[in-house]
């Protein structure tokens, strides 16, 4: 697969079909990520693959309570309770993401993604705002993962909302205690077709020459 057609066309998927997970798919694209950028290429990330029905249960009873806790500080839990008030398009996106915390033990690979510590460049630590700097050491990663599952036709689910349960999950994987969790992402082959580009803003409304705000030359287009 080209690889601007696959950062064009991964898109979040929350249905699975039951079919197993070949192990070379995930091996390949694991094989793949690993070349993402680190700060001093300390190539801090970790991975557990999870496949175990055992403990894909456990990860979703620690991710539900805080699933369900975002959806109430977002709004979101009142959209579920009456969609009629609500834009189609958001509700069936949110619904899309329950159904899939609600199912996420039938999942058929659960990847949970962490970094260690010491191997993080936070250059930011010391500015008055909360710290983003950090994960450029381990996200990079993860969207080269997401892209390796994309060209192996696998649909793949990003989220973090499983850090908040890092300490219970550090338990239930024996993951040591130098490990941060940094995502969780859900593995299958999709239901649903996939889409042949994702909807997204221009580069224009993002995008600048020189200085903010200025009009960056080309960029005028979808």
């Amino acid at each position: 697969m080209d690889l601007y057609e696959a950062m064009r066309c991964a898109p979040t998927s929350r249905r699975f079909k039951p079919d197993p997970v070949p192990q070379e798919a995930l091996v390949r694209a694991l094989e793949n990520a690993r070349f993402a950028p680190s700060g001093g290429n300390r190539q801090g990330w970790r991975v557990v693959v999870v496949r175990d029905s055992g403990l894909r249960a456990a990860l979703r009873d620690l991710y539900l309570p805080h699933w369900r806790a975002y959806t109430e500080l977002t709004g979101a839990a009142r959209m579920l309770a009456d969609p009629e008030s609500f834009d189609p398009a958001r509700v069936r996106i949110v619904r899309r993401a329950d159904e899939y915390a609600e199912g996420l033990a039938e999942v058929p690979v659960h990847l949970v993604v962490g970094v260690r510590l010491e191997d993080l460049a936070v250059t930011d630590a010391g500015l008055p705002r909360q710290s983003i700097v950090g994960g450029a050491s381990i996200y990079p990663f993860v969207q080269n993962l997401l892209l390796g599952l994309r060209a192996e036709g696998l649909g793949a689910a990003l989220t973090t909302l499983l850090v908040p349960a890092e300490v219970e999950v550090r338990r239930l994987l024996q993951i040591p205690e130098d490990i941060a969790l940094a995502a969780h992402i859900g593995v299958g082959y999709r239901t649903d077709e996939w889409p042949k580009r994702l909807a997204r803003n221009p580069v224009s409304q993002f995008a600048f020459s020189e200085r903010w705000g200025e009009p960056l030359e080309g960029s005028e287009g979808d």
